[in-house]
């Protein structure tokens, strides 16, 4: 598939872009500083802003699919920054009438409790709840999508780097723990469910987990 991935020089979307290219993908790689990523004969890299919806819209024009692995994590204001980023990705998705569009999301909004979303527990690092709620922003904002073609994939509680493993398990809004009551996934494994999504589509307008 040809295949526009906007961070691909991010934590995940690294892993993404790499996940991609190992299946024989073709990437547009839509990135703040394309010169930072090393070069490749299946790999278009592009300075693209999200900011700049028209630039953004032309770059995924004529593409099978969109991953957006965006974040705004180096920016002052990160809440505000993320949403307003994610409301330009998905109107340059619907412009631009890609068949699917992927979204890297967060643990936050899952629920470790009937209708109490992890976000919202007294124990949530409060260092991340800017970007966590941007996350949960953006699931609110998909699901009032009917005509786009989208899937939100959450990590556990805890993604960091490891092996690719390609063993974990799947599931929709509750978050995952393991026998210990533990939440967490590689980033490896984590770029493997989406791009195992991809290729299957077995979460259309919906979102789901992975973890371990």
């Amino acid at each position: 598939m040809k295949v526009a991935l906007i961070g691909a020089s991010g934590f995940i979307g690294s892993a993404v872009l790499k996940e991609l290219l190992s299946r024989g993908h073709h990437v547009r790689a839509l990135v703040s500083h394309p010169e930072k990523l090393t070069a490749h004969p299946q790999v278009e890299a592009l300075q693209s802003d999200v900011n700049n919806l028209a630039g953004l819209t032309q770059q995924l024009n004529g593409q099978d699919a969109v991953i957006s692995a965006f974040s705004g994590h180096a920016q002052s204001n990160t809440l505000d920054y993320y949403v307003e980023g994610i409301k330009n990705v998905i109107a340059a998705a619907k412009t631009a009438s890609a068949p699917r569009l992927l979204v890297v999301g967060g643990a936050g909004s899952l629920e470790v409790a009937p209708g109490l979303a992890l976000i919202d527990t007294p124990e949530f690092p409060a260092a991340y709840r800017a970007t966590a709620e941007g996350a949960r922003q953006a699931l609110l904002l998909l699901r009032s999508e009917t005509a786009l073609n989208w899937t939100m994939l959450s990590p556990a509680a805890m993604i960091a780097p490891g092996q690719r493993t390609g063993q974990f398990r799947l599931g929709k809004d509750q978050l995952l723990v393991d026998a210990e009551g533990k939440s967490q996934i590689s980033v490896e494994d984590y770029a493997v469910a989406m791009v195992d999504e991809l290729e299957r589509a077995q979460h259309l307008q919906s979102r789901f987990t992975v973890a371990y």
